[in-house]
């Protein structure tokens, strides 16, 4: 039997759905990969380049230098050191001391709603989330009136006898304390949310499996709730914490000189002390820290993911 060769090829439809699919994958990832591109991998490149020396700008830039970042890796003000008592590490410590206590109390919170709360759940989500949808400047603002000398926190413990008359508590205000308490208020609400996400997910039967062969609740959560809501808590833990290690509006506010956070540094070495160089190189050293740090929490992520 003669095969005509002109005769045309047909591809199977699986083929050119896959094919049709993959089309649409790349143009549903092109606008945002783009806007990635142009505004977060670019602007980055610049900053490195230009702690370098390869790109400068003001007239006493170093030219293919790197003067300031061995400066910044062996300053006591800065790094001093492995797990010394530098800003960076005061940050690190701030940011992850924040993580732990903002899970630890949205906890309770995602549980209840999705747990207990039923029908009500979204309900009192919104309730939960709206005060926090007004301007973030405004809140921390406003603890810094709650927090100062003659704010209503003293007036009120000196009203109660508590604190004596014309004393000061020192921790209250211009304090790490005080960031640390406007950073976790801050957060909770925001981190309830991937915690809520991964408990209302859980199938109920193992649950009711659970207590049906004799389980307590308590015995329930640490062996059944706990570890399957872990993937949602990790990614709670990383909510805050990547954001909070560059924070520098709040210690600028409320925590003064003793809230002083390698963020700060970083924002004076370009708005005041206009050591451009210095700044870009104590950035390109956060995003690199960042970026370790966030890889080794996807990674584990992954694999809980996995593994559960």
């Amino acid at each position: 039997m003669a095969i005509d060769a002109s005769a045309e090829i047909v591809t199977p439809p699986s083929r050119r759905r896959r094919r049709g699919t993959a089309k649409v994958n790349l143009g549903l990832i092109s606008v945002p990969l783009l806007w990635l591109i142009v505004f977060f991998l670019i602007p980055v490149v610049l900053v490195a380049l230009y702690s370098v020396g390869v790109l400068t700008l003001i007239s006493y830039d170093k030219y293919l230098s790197l003067e300031l970042w061995r400066y910044f890796l062996h300053s006591d003000t800065y790094l001093g050191g492995p797990l010394g008592r530098g800003l960076f590490w005061k940050s690190l410590k701030m940011s992850f001391g924040v993580s732990i206590t903002c899970v630890i109390l949205a906890y309770p919170v995602a549980y209840m709603l999705a747990l207990v709360a039923g029908r009500r759940r979204y309900t009192l989500l919104l309730v939960i989330i709206t005060p926090f949808l007004t301007s973030y400047l405004l809140r921390v603002l406003a603890w810094r009136v709650l927090l100062n000398p003659q704010g209503v926190i003293e007036a009120v413990l000196r009203n109660g006898g508590l604190v004596a008359d014309g004393s000061q508590i020192s921790w209250l205000y211009n304090s790490t304390f005080a960031v640390y308490l406007v950073l976790a208020y801050s957060w909770v609400p925001f981190v309830a949310l991937p915690i809520f996400v991964s408990l209302e997910s859980l199938d109920l039967q193992m649950l009711e499996a659970s207590s049906d062969l004799g389980a307590s609740r308590v015995q329930t959560f640490r062996k059944v709730t706990l570890p399957m809501s872990m993937p949602g808590v990790i990614a709670a833990f990383v909510f805050v914490f990547i954001p909070t290690i560059g924070e520098y509006v709040t210690p600028q506010i409320v925590g003064g000189k003793a809230g002083y956070l390698f963020g700060n540094v970083i924002q004076s070495s370009f708005s005041s002390s206009f050591d451009w160089q210095l700044g870009s190189a104590m950035s390109v050293f956060m995003l690199a820290a960042v970026a370790i740090l966030l890889a080794i929490f996807g990674r584990y992520l992954n694999m809980r993911s996995v593994t559960e």
